[in-house]
């Protein structure tokens, strides 16, 4: 069940558009269902006689009254709505169901107090078989305005009671850290123009993708603008610092022509300009940023910055812990633009989902996360086709996800959790396509019997308590094959498997020899290393002249996206 708190100006307006047709003719017999006084209320849809401006008059009485009294102008935004929608495949309720719904939704908002004989005037529409809008004006019959802060999370948790009590299906309860859901309007808008999303939906999305891969504050405007997106910044009166900004999408004007602006707090919690701050580097760090002399250097840098995420989950510092939960999700944005075609779209749905599964109401410790962000960042300049250090990447994302979900749902966040389950799974469909080929390849290529056993006899000494099931895995075949490339890579097959074997415990793995896999396909090439050592030393050079490009050479829109 879903309560939606808005507020207007217009008590005709919005009675004119409950008992009317709809806006594509979806509202059918409109009536009242629940009022402030159901003796007294006149019910255009039950009663020919009565009308919508003779019900707008007895709703306004305490709004007209004190302004009489008072002399001047209504108050502003005084007509309060909230429809209320039952989630799909909800039974329909029955109206009196539906008028102890209205009752105890006014009642928790502060509308109209049980017993409160001064409260606000108010009446439950119900013209759908699924939802009801209650609409009230907010001047008491006292003259004093109700008490309606926090009405929405009020109304929330007043609709999850009445799901339990009525057998309803049990959504996630809010926290207040959800982005504002896109407006009727809105959506209407999206589907005269054959769009999928809204335009302030489509916002969000480009402004997490771009924060997430730059590294200054002047370079997130930078590219938004090479997007085709509007930016207006505000600034501040004395020191002429940037203290706000508004977006608009290409296109997205109103009746007059004008763009239309959705600031960045209003876009999502943490894309206001003092969050983008505190999630950006320092000058420091960012005059530190070197350049990336092996192209797989980023690859390995994010799967070891993944791995060590996981751990400060299992952890005690919850601010931590929240830190790389939003480096996480500026990471998943980064791997979509740095990955392969063939997966892409998982990735990116994954990035999407998580951006409601980054941010609850403790307070991220941003710093504690700088070596998985800055690694994040880096994918944005790896110009390297990775192969299987993509898919050994993508695998570190999936554990942390699946930890991400567990950590969600021990701290009460229902919403949270529900994205981070939603991001696995995306994860885990980007996954199979991306690694079951790769693994069949390896298999196929299967070192001779004598190297085999050899490497059986390693893995026994090694890792005994886990043998037996690393060697009836099915991708046994790909960890041998995977171990003689490392081999010949210049690591030593028994230190290798000691060293990935005790990263992380084993015994909740299903396939273990499928993680120690992946583990050895992140180690760095030895013999490579080396020779780039020799050349860099003969050629004199210098890496710390070497600087890399300030932004993203490209920053592409995401596929089927609504503007180009």
């Amino acid at each position: 069940m879903v309560p939606d708190v808005s507020t207007g100006s217009s008590t005709l307006g919005l009675i004119n558009y409950l008992f009317g047709k709809g806006r594509r003719d979806e509202h059918f017999d409109p009536h009242i269902v629940a009022a402030w006084d159901m003796a007294g209320v006149p019910d255009p849809g039950r009663n020919p006689e009565a009308t919508y401006t003779q019900l707008a008059r007895r709703l306004d009485h305490h709004v007209d009254l004190r302004t009489r009294e008072l002399g001047g102008k209504k108050p502003p935004q005084h007509v309060w709505h909230c429809p209320v929608r039952t989630a799909p495949g909800d039974r329909y309720l029955t109206d009196s169901e539906w008028a102890e719904v209205a009752r105890r939704v006014v009642a928790a908002t502060g509308i109209a107090p049980e017993g409160d004989e001064k409260a606000c005037r108010w009446i439950a529409v119900r013209h759908a078989d699924d939802h009801i809008h209650i609409m009230a004006t907010t001047v008491r019959a006292d003259g004093r305005r109700p008490r309606t802060n926090r009405d929405g999370w009020r109304a929330q948790r007043e609709c999850r009671s009445i799901e339990a009590e009525f057998g309803l299906r049990r959504l996630k309860s809010g926290d207040l850290t959800a982005p504002r859901t896109p407006t009727g309007a809105e959506r209407a808008k999206a589907e005269r123009q054959g769009q999928t999303v809204t335009a302030r939906q489509w916002l969000r999305e480009q402004a997490y993708a771009v924060a997430a891969a730059v590294h200054t504050e002047a370079d997130y405007f930078t590219v938004l603008r090479s997007l085709g997106i509007q930016v207006k910044t505000r600034l501040g009166p004395e020191t002429g610092d940037v203290i706000g900004y508004s977006l608009a999408a290409p296109g997205d004007t109103n009746a007059s022509g004008a763009p239309i602006w959705y600031g960045g707090s209003k876009l999502a919690p943490d894309l206001s300009i003092n969050r983008l701050r505190e999630r950006l580097p320092t000058r420091e760090v960012t005059d530190r940023i070197g350049p990336v002399v092996d192209p797989d250097t980023p690859w390995r840098r994010v799967e070891n910055a993944l791995n060590s995420a996981s751990f400060v989950l299992d952890s005690d510092d919850d601010a931590m812990a929240q830190g790389h939960l939003d480096a996480f999700g500026d990471t998943l944005h980064n791997m979509a633009r740095a990955t392969p075609d063939g997966h892409r779209r998982e990735l990116a749905a994954a990035a999407k989902s998580f951006d409601r599964g980054r941010r609850s109401t403790i307070r991220a410790d941003h710093q504690a996360a700088s070596a998985l962000r800055q690694a994040a960042r880096e994918l944005v300049y790896a110009s390297s086709e990775p192969g299987g250090l993509a898919v050994a990447v993508l695998f570190a994302a999936l554990h942390l996800a699946r930890a991400a979900a567990r950590w969600h749902e021990q701290r009460g966040h229902e919403q949270q959790a529900a994205a981070a389950r939603e991001t696995l799974r995306h994860l885990q469909a980007g996954y199979q396509q991306a690694a079951e080929p790769i693994l069949a390849d390896l298999a196929r290529r299967t070192p001779r019997a004598t190297t085999a056993s050899r490497f059986e006899q390693d893995l026994r000494s090694v890792l005994p308590d886990h043998a037996d099931r690393i060697l009836t895995d099915p991708t046994w075949p790909a960890l041998a094959t995977t171990l003689a490339r490392a081999e010949s890579a210049g690591h030593n097959p028994r230190h290798l498997l000691a060293e990935v074997g005790t990263q992380r415990e084993l015994d909740s793995a299903d396939r273990p020899a499928e993680v120690l896999n992946w583990r050895i396909t992140a180690q760095p090439n030895r013999r490579a290393q080396a020779a780039r050592r020799r050349s860099t030393v003969g050629d004199g050079a210098s890496s710390a002249t070497l600087q890399p490009p300030v932004t993203p050479v490209t920053m592409k829109t995401r596929e089927g996206s609504r503007h180009r």
